[in-house]
């Protein structure tokens, strides 16, 4: 069973960055692609950024030139480096790790923008 854990979450004013971490037990180097979402109080879950195997990268438009996906070169740890924080950015935000072409999820952080 895969365990996948997300941190990094916390409270920042408007404008603040956070930078979220995805880990998953054992090690994910042989990962297809890890997607992170988010979901706000009374709405569905979102997409927001997702990074292949060989490195490619999309985002949501609500996030593009603010937020970059990356992981880490043993691939233990996907990263998601929010910069320029928005109210409208105050979600649970989860990662779902492709492995064999089953998607994992983690159980999700909380990011709260507000001043």
């Amino acid at each position: 069973q895969v365990l996948v854990v997300e941190s990094g979450g916390g409270s920042v004013q408007p404008g603040g960055s956070l930078r979220l971490s995805c880990a998953a037990s054992g090690t994910i180097f042989n990962f297809e692609a890890v997607g992170w979402y988010r979901q706000a109080p009374g709405k569905q879950r979102e997409f927001v950024a997702r990074i292949t195997a060989g490195d490619d990268t999309n985002y949501a438009d609500s996030v593009k030139g603010r937020f970059t996906i990356s992981s880490t070169n043993a691939r233990n740890t996907v990263y998601l480096q929010m910069n320029s924080l928005k109210p409208e950015d105050t979600a649970v935000y989860s990662c779902n790790v492709v492995l064999g072409r089953v998607g994992y999820w983690g159980p999700g952080t909380q990011v709260t923008v507000s001043s």
